[in-house]
């Protein structure tokens, strides 16, 4: 007799999800509420303009690469990927009224040395020890941290672990920022290292210092591309899905999360369809999951838990098309404002508003990518780190939003004009649309309208993180932002692996072993064979 598995959720995480449970042998079904699966990773288009609508950074491969192979198939064989060059190119804020330098850059140990060198005396051998350090606290992430459940202590209680608590422990009690501050004296340096934190919806003054481990991925290891955007990824992972069995249904949004005896047996969607199952596992909002669609005597985490979390940022999103070129942004631009403890004060503190002028992130993917963008013209995606606080109100299309929003958005449109020098931004502006943290709550059930999910803080990292099953129904687990091992789609991809060891009963910290002899035949569907 089938087992079978409904996941509810399409984002990358549960089609991941559906994929590894059906090539486990699980009969999977997957209800999305859209019309389309990606979730956060989502995409819009108008005027010939084509815009990922979430991530945009494609950061450590080996998990896309160990996601694929688990299926039979590999990332080089599903996607183009393009290294860039510079890796980001940043803009201090400037002086006085013209625009600042930019600096590149660039991946590589010896490129990002002779950066910091340039910059500080003695910056390139600092550096040359903070990056092994970050390799090395990414090593023992991967190995010992993410990929373990949780649902027992072996793995914490591993001599490989327990030698390491020297090292670790002021790594968990320092933040990055003063982890930074200590070894760098230039503020534009510290900056590079820190904002890291932000990417993973924290500030460098709580992030811990042990997400150092970041820096080791983009001055390290390098950034990627997938060519064709990351609409290609969420395609690619859901081609994927389908070819191990599941079968994937939009435009399904369910209501409730149907259980017996504290047992899920199934789901009702929103038309009052019933659906049965053994399993169901839920990768949409933590919070909207436990707190709408089960009883309050069946919430592992209900509203009262979440009174003291943190949801992480919320974002402006700017979505731009441009007529004309703008070389003077690369793929990837960072705006640094000078206030940098103010900046995340007025996201994260106690008297929030939306940061004036704002630390911000400019994609430009059209620098890479000819698909996104009409000849002649240029794509940008902006992301604004901002309060998560839904009463700021909605984005809209062509400056239709709620006044705050837009007026926000004027705001940032004329900071990029004079920090990098394109005094005609605005004027060349021809599609434009705004997101804002209201529309990550209406449209993808995000907690408090956060942009990324719960802030990897100490107290929300690890151990102390929601974890990938409920505590009080059987058969209902869960995977996404929100639980282990985190925010991000490498995490995503992670969290649909822990369901997937929860079942086999695997409580390693260890990776799922790999099909052996992966990546000898062109694989699963269209995509690229670099072999």
């Amino acid at each position: 007799m089938s087992r079978t598995a409904l996941v509810i959720g399409g984002g990358i995480s549960g089609l991941a999800t559906a994929a590894l449970l059906a090539r486990d042998g699980w009969r999977v079904d997957l209800h999305e509420a859209a019309d389309e699966v990606g979730g956060r990773a989502g995409s819009w288009e108008s005027d010939g303009f084509r815009f990922d609508t979430g991530p945009s950074w494609y950061l450590m491969p080996e998990v896309f690469d160990h996601f694929f192979r688990l299926c039979g198939t590999t990332a080089a064989q599903q996607l183009d990927l393009i290294p860039l060059t510079p890796a980001y190119r940043v803009y201090p804020e400037p002086d006085g009224d013209a625009s600042s330098a930019p600096i590149d850059v660039v991946s590589g140990r010896a490129q990002a040395r002779e950066l910091f060198e340039s910059r500080e005396s003695g910056a390139g051998a600092r550096l040359d020890e903070y990056l092994d350090s970050a390799h090395d606290a990414y090593e023992l992430a991967v190995s010992r941290f993410l990929y373990d459940t949780y649902a027992s202590t072996r793995g914490l209680r591993s001599p490989a672990v327990a030698g390491q608590l020297p090292r670790l422990a002021p790594l968990l009690t320092r933040s990055l920022h003063d982890h930074v501050a200590r070894r760098f004296s230039d503020p534009v340096l510290r900056q590079i290292l820190g904002y890291p934190a932000v990417f993973l919806g924290s500030s460098p003054f709580d992030a811990p210092s042990l997400y150092h481990l970041m820096s080791h991925l983009d001055l390290d290891e390098g950034v990627l591309y997938p060519q064709g955007g990351f609409t290609e990824v969420i395609a690619a992972v859901a081609r994927v899905a389908e070819a191990q069995g599941a079968t994937l249904h939009t435009s399904s949004p369910v209501a409730e999360i149907l259980t017996q005896d504290a047992r899920a047996v199934g789901i009702r969607l929103a038309d009052g369809t019933v659906h049965e199952a053994d399993i169901v596992v839920s990768s949409a909002d933590l919070h909207a999951t436990e707190t709408t669609m089960l009883p309050a005597s069946l919430q592992t985490y209900p509203q009262r838990w979440w009174r003291r979390r943190n949801p992480g940022p919320g974002a402006l999103l700017l979505l731009l098309g441009v007529e004309g070129e703008l070389p003077e942004l690369a793929h990837h631009t960072l705006l640094f404002a000078r206030d940098w403890q103010k900046n995340f004060g007025d996201v994260f503190g106690r008297d929030t508003r939306i940061p004036d002028p704002a630390s911000l992130y400019v994609c430009r993917p059209s620098a890479t990518d000819p698909t996104v963008a009409p000849v002649g013209s240029e794509n940008l995606f902006v992301l604004v780190p901002m309060p998560a606080d839904p009463s700021l109100g909605r984005g809209g299309i062509g400056g239709t939003g709620a006044p705050l929003i837009e007026e926000a958005a004027d705001r940032v449109i004329a900071q990029i004009a004079a920090w990098t020098g394109i005094p005609d931004l605005a004027a060349r502006i021809r599609v434009r649309r705004t997101i804002a943290p209201a529309d990550f709550e209406a449209d993808l059930g995000a907690w408090r309208g956060g942009a990324l999910g719960l802030a990897h803080t100490l107290a929300q990292s690890a151990v102390f993180r929601p974890r990938n099953a409920s505590r009080k129904v059987g058969g209902l687990f869960y995977a996404g932002t929100s639980v282990l091992p985190g925010i991000g789609l490498p995490m995503c991809l992670i969290s649909a692996e822990l369901v997937v060891k929860r079942l086999r009963g695997d409580d390693g910290a260890a990776r799922l072993p790999e099909p052996s002899g992966v990546g000898a035949g062109r694989g699963i569907g269209p995509g690229r064979d670099d072999a």
